[in-house]
């Protein structure tokens, strides 16, 4: 490793040990960075002042030049008046809008962590996030700063930005020359994203600087193939690593726009990429289908590129899109322990029903549970490498996603006789419900919190519309009422709406094994409980 920037060295300190890594491969040119790399710096470095960088669904374009302004004098008052610096983490909350991703590149540019969260989570959530990555400073923006005040997270400083308030971000006082990027290693951690295993706790992923360019310089470059003209869009918030890649990195890299809209639901979608021309799509399987019904009443012919990730991407789907757009969907199978896409295919290269192959960089394999590569035709666990590998922080869950050099994401495949990868199924039991991976017993830890609950069991059960839905099976203590009003409500106040089962069953007893273990198949196949 290079020698760090960090005068905060809790990150690095706290990297899985090397023996632990996965085996890191960057056998394109373009994957060979230099050893000092700043990558906000780079991602802004490129395009002409005038061109335009963020658009909004209401308001002018950003542009380049006024962009790097405002990153500048953000990055200005992160390390002046709030006292940030180098390896600090820094809390991002907010809707999707350019100054939370201006206050992405500039925690970035000022060397700091970037620890972006989604504006739904709760403050419980939020609570452990902070405890995990030891956060000590949060850029919030004021409408969503309410639940991260209910976490009282000892320690926070909170800093808020769209106030009319004098200790706003925005308003505070801060020099209006260029910010210098801190010089920064390749391999100094950049950003910490967080998901959720199967046992619920989040894990925090360690990205550097050079992934963050990495995803841009393989799936983007090779796969995507965007041009300086093109206007991104699309709906996975930038707390998800999806749409960090799709609506910030992978247009700044490009030189391109991307319009970045607060409530992007397939119902905005639809309009938005009449209004502005949208070139360059980015969305789950559930929003394709919702839009196919509406298609009529727009015009959508700017579209030229369509990625579609976050679950699998029925045929069906796609050929029901393709035929109605003449576009052809660029299916892929992203991580955020790998940052964003390693499998995919575009173009003539595209085969319905399949992920695609492996993104230029990327190697990929399926195995047997005894790390040995399976035959093709035969399904077993996805194994991937490439120049961005898991790097937990500090969790032990690092031995279970690396083995012997490879990453194992946790998915079934089947890799085709000619390299085509097909999905089969997710191997553990993350429930994937219209794009959002959801870990039932994240979602069993709370519900056990009320005190009428003795028993849960959270499975995904089929679902046309959505993928999955999340059922909550529930053991109630003697004497508590059957109504499932009282647990959605307490659900709430304690999980992002997206985690909150859909239904709710009430049981006498949750179906167990003659040892005690539970039977979730039995559960998820509701005819087999009998």
């Amino acid at each position: 490793m290079h020698l760090s920037a960090h005068v905060d060295t809790f990150a690095r300190d706290h990297l899985p040990p090397p023996q632990e890594w996965p085996e890191l491969r960057f056998d394109l040119p373009e994957l060979r960075y230099p050893a000092r790399l700043n990558c906000a710096a780079e991602l802004l470095a490129g395009p002409d002042a005038s061109r335009p960088a963020f658009r909004t669904p209401d308001g002018p374009a950003w542009t380049y030049g006024e962009l790097r302004a405002r990153v500048d004098r953000i990055a200005h008052v992160l390390t002046g008046e709030l006292g940030v610096v180098p390896g600090n983490r820094v809390l991002l909350r907010g809707p999707t809008t350019p100054w939370l991703a201006a206050c992405w590149l500039a925690v970035l540019k000022a060397g700091a962590v970037a620890v972006t969260v989604l504006a739904q989570q709760r403050p419980h959530e939020l609570a452990t996030i902070c405890e995990i990555a030891q956060v000590g400073h949060a850029l919030c923006d004021a409408r969503s700063v309410a639940d991260l005040a209910r976490a009282a997270i000892p320690g926070l400083r909170v800093t808020t930005y769209g106030a009319d308030t004098p200790d706003d971000l925005l308003r505070r006082p801060a020099p209006g020359t260029p910010y210098p990027a801190v010089d920064t290693a390749s391999d100094d951690v950049a950003l910490i994203a967080f998901t959720s295993g199967t046992t619920g706790r989040p894990k925090g992923c360690m990205h550097f600087h050079r992934d963050v360019l990495a995803i841009a310089d393989t799936f983007s470059r090779h796969i995507l193939r965007p041009r300086a003209d093109d206007v991104f869009a699309g709906s996975p918030p930038l707390g998800f690593t999806f749409g960090l890649g799709g609506l910030v990195v992978f247009p700044l890299r490009a030189g391109a726009s991307a319009l970045l809209m607060e409530q992007s639901g397939p119902r905005r979608l639809l309009p938005a990429i009449a209004e502005h021309r949208v070139s360059v799509l980015f969305t789950a399987p559930t929003a394709y289908r919702a839009m196919l019904d509406e298609l009529d009443g727009y015009d959508v012919s700017s579209l030229r590129r369509c990625v579609s990730a976050g679950e699998n991407l029925p045929a069906a789907t796609w050929r029901a899109w393709h035929e109605r757009t003449g576009v052809r969907v660029i299916n892929g199978i992203g991580a955020t322990e790998l940052l964003h896409i390693f499998l995919s295919a575009a173009d003539e290269r595209i085969r319905p029903g399949t992920t695609g192959l492996p993104v230029p960089g990327w190697q990929a394999r399926v195995q047997g549970p005894d790390g040995t590569e399976l035959p093709a035709g035969e399904p077993g666990l996805l194994a991937v490498r490439g120049p961005i590998g898991c790097r937990y922080l500090a969790d032990p869950r690092q031995r279970d996603y690396v083995r012997d050099g490879w990453n194992i994401t946790g998915d079934t495949y089947v890799r085709e006789p000619d390299g085509y990868f097909r999905y089969v199924a997710r191997a553990d039991d993350m429930i994937i419900s219209a794009g959002y991976n959801i870990a039932g017993p994240e979602v069993e830890d709370a519900l056990l919190r009320h005190p009428d609950v003795l028993e849960t069991a959270v499975v995904g059960r089929p679902d046309e519309a959505r993928g999955q839905v999340v059922v909550a099976y529930i053991v109630l203590r003697d004497g508590a009422r059957r109504d499932p009003e009282p647990l959605r409500a307490f659900l709430t106040l304690e999980l992002a709406p997206y985690k909150c089962p859909r239904e709710f069953v009430f049981l006498d007893a949750l179906p167990r094994t003659a040892t005690g273990k539970l039977q979730r198949f039995r559960l998820r196949n509701p005819g087999d409980q009998q």
